[in-house]
């Protein structure tokens, strides 16, 4: 076999294990709250899908950032307010769910 045949063949075949690798069970959802952490309204009910919001701390260098799923964009707005008001809500959920 000619080299960039070789080189091909192993790519094909890496992308088609690659493509296995989904067929496992899919990740488990670790958010913790099933409702708007501003409205309180429930996440996916009558507003629609919800909105996912990355946070990203400003204190901190290369923040990566938590997500934080809303019930619309309005609740982005009253969020940015008071981020650590919400957040803390989110952390107190999670622990409670442990």
């Amino acid at each position: 076999m000619k080299p960039l045949t070789k080189i091909l063949t192993s790519i094909f075949l890496l992308g088609a294990l690659a493509g296995h690798a989904g067929d496992s069970k899919p990740a488990k959802d670790t958010y913790p709250l099933t409702t708007c952490v501003v409205s309180g309204e429930k996440l996916g009910g009558d507003m629609g899908a919800p909105v996912i919001f990355i946070y990203k701390d400003p204190k901190i260098k290369n923040d990566p950032g938590r997500e934080v799923r809303f019930c619309c964009p309005d609740c982005v707005k009253d969020f940015k307010k008071d981020p650590a008001k919400y957040l803390k809500k989110i952390d107190d959920a999670a622990k409670a769910k442990k």
